[in-house]
């Protein structure tokens, strides 16, 4: 006999489809059940569309609307927004539970929902699977409580630590299979960030190149160090639905890119953690920093980094001067580094992928 977890796995599995459509809002999935049978699924598909609880209950038919019980991974919302609140519209439906994984996060409404269903006699259960619930929407989570975006640092180094050879050399130390998830990882998040350097030697386009699947381009920032952007580099010229900034510490223009973003001076050329309050406020809830040694040192010395994701290949590049994935001046003792929790090692063909979390 299914049991609670089975169904909530199920949404969970179903709201995971909507990865890089929502945002800024969360992924939510939702499953009916009447009498142990499956009734009703739907998901929120994309930002703006009907909401997962709405595309659940438009198949069921009238004999089936009885004694119902509903699993949702979070709260149902209580506000109006682009869509009418969830919460009524379960409120005019024969149920009789109502299973939740995770409370709403938004501290302005957050348990409101589940109150109200209470209220009208209905039993809600909260925090079934709410660790998986959580994982899945974690770049809500963090934007929604702080305004920030949820930032993951990205590299490709061989196995003894390096990202490019002493002559700077770096194409290609990982193979297409990790190549191709990193696209994913593209599509499926709001922003990529380098440095001007990364900019002007390796002269990327930062955009999706998926065949097949979900394609949506990052918007672009470049983080200004001083050094001369060509306008003439592949960033400020391309066929893409999304924009180039350039985020600069002092006053400087550049025409060639879709907006500048004026921040504090700072390591690696601007306040990094000023640069993500502006992000935030301009919707970024997401960022993907592909940036070299210099970017990521300051990325993590201004603690804005909430997980790594770091692909290993296995090569030994070697070279007391080959570029490494964390620059800057390092810490003075093994203590003092970094701590990352719940790390995790998936093959990429014949590459890992490394990821873990910053310990807060």
């Amino acid at each position: 006999m299914p049991s609670d977890k089975t169904y909530m796995e199920r949404a969970l599995d179903l709201a995971s489809k909507a990865r890089g459509r929502t945002s800024p809002n969360p992924m939510v999935g939702c499953v009916v059940v009447s009498d142990k049978e499956v009734v009703g699924e739907g998901y929120h598909e994309y930002a703006g569309g009907p909401h997962a609880e709405v595309n659940a209950f438009q198949d069921i038919a009238p004999p089936q609307r009885k004694q119902l019980t509903v699993f949702v991974t979070l709260e149902p919302c209580a506000h109006h927004g682009k869509t009418p609140p969830c919460v009524e519209m379960l409120l005019q439906e024969d149920i009789v539970r109502v299973v939740v994984a995770m409370e709403d996060p938004n501290p302005l409404t957050a348990g409101k929902s589940i109150a109200r269903l209470r209220e009208a006699g209905i039993h809600v259960d909260v925090g079934c699977c709410e660790v998986e619930a959580r994982r899945l929407n974690e770049v809500f989570v963090k934007y929604i409580t702080t305004g920030r975006p949820f930032v993951v640092a990205k590299c490709a180094m061989t196995l003894d630590g390096k990202i490019a050879s002493h002559t700077g050399h770096s194409k290609w130390i990982t193979s297409e299979a990790a190549r191709t998830r990193v696209h994913q990882i593209r599509a499926e998040l709001d922003g990529i960030l380098v440095g001007s350097r990364t900019v002007m030697l390796d002269d990327p386009s930062l955009t999706c190149r998926l065949e097949t699947g979900f394609v949506k381009d990052p918007t672009r920032i470049i983080l200004d160090a001083g050094e001369y952007l060509d306008d003439q580099r592949r960033v400020f010229n391309l066929n893409s639905s999304a924009e180039t900034w350039v985020a600069v510490g002092t006053d400087r223009e550049y025409p060639a890119a879709d907006g500048v973003i004026n921040v504090p001076p700072g390591e690696g050329g601007v306040d990094i953690a000023v640069l993500m309050d502006e992000l935030g406020a301009r919707g970024i809830t997401s960022l993907l920093i592909e940036g070299g040694g210099t970017t990521h040192a300051a990325a993590f010395k201004a603690g804005v980094v909430d997980k790594v994701m770091f692909f290993v290949a296995p090569k030994i590049l070697g070279g007391r001067d080959a570029l490494t994935p964390v620059e800057g001046a390092g810490f003075d003792t093994v203590d003092e580094a970094i701590q990352l929790d719940g790390m995790t090692a998936t093959a990429m063909g014949p590459d890992l992928l490394i990821e873990a979390y910053v310990r807060p």
